[in-house]
């Protein structure tokens, strides 16, 4: 597969791979996938679903996270490389549906509760992007960001039940995975890219709370995450 250029915001804050949990996910793709690429830069004018991260390939722009990641698995197979997802059972397609579908349409606005609403992530926020945005964007940023939230409902929430939304879906990975070194047994997966990203987005994050707790007392989901990190992103601080 001829080398892909991924687009994304460039920093890599609080030793992550990147502040949003789907260029995480897309990221860790290609690296597992072997799949060669450069970073360039971004701009949301440019991306076709007017969201990170995109990538251009064949001189074309893709968007969207798993459209792009299913494009990309297609190409390995018609190239008769390993695609992550080879072989899967349907029963095993299932459980990734349901848990991908999960941390990305549930899951993620706990983040976003996390990261925009509550003050003291805000603040965190604030820092970071003001390394690639001006500053006076933020406030917009946050109030389209809590207009979000209301709009999908998590935001109608009080703070205690957000947060055991969120504790519960990681209860619920961390059944999942058992004593298993990736989600679905001995051989990641592309559900593996979601789940590391979304681990990824709470635990490096410098502002405590009961899900980064949660997920730090389930010895399994720590030792998956440095599993992954230790073979894959050996070069983040």
């Amino acid at each position: 597969m001829n080398e892909i250029t991924l687009h994304q915001p460039p920093t890599r804050a609080w030793g992550t791979p990147n502040l949003s949990p789907f260029c995480i996910k897309l990221e860790t793709y290609l690296r597992i996938a072997e799949i060669p690429y450069k970073l360039g830069k971004f701009s949301r004018g440019d991306a076709p679903k007017g969201k990170v991260p995109y990538i251009r390939v064949d001189d074309r722009l893709m968007g969207d996270s798993s459209l792009i990641i299913a494009e990309l698995e297609k190409r390995l197979a018609a190239e008769g490389k390993p695609a992550l997802d080879v072989g899967m059972t349907a029963h095993d397609k299932a459980i990734a549906q349901v848990v991908r579908r999960t941390l990305e349409e549930a899951f993620y606005f706990v983040g976003i509760y996390l990261r925009w609403d509550a003050n003291d992530g805000y603040a965190e926020m604030a820092r970071e992007f003001k390394k690639f945005v001006p500053g006076f964007v933020l406030p917009l940023v946050r109030r389209a960001q809590r207009k979000k939230l209301h709009e999908q409902g998590t935001g109608r929430h009080t703070r205690d039940e957000i947060m055991q939304l969120g504790v519960a879906d990681m209860d619920a990975v961390a059944e999942l995975l058992g004593d298993k070194p990736f989600l679905l047994g001995d051989k990641p997966r592309t559900v593996d890219c979601t789940l590391h990203a979304f681990l990824e987005a709470v635990v490096p994050f410098p502002v405590d709370n009961p899900v980064k707790q949660r997920i730090l007392g389930h010895a399994n989901l720590v030792a998956y995450r440095n599993r992954i990190r230790d073979r894959w992103w050996k070069d983040l601080a």
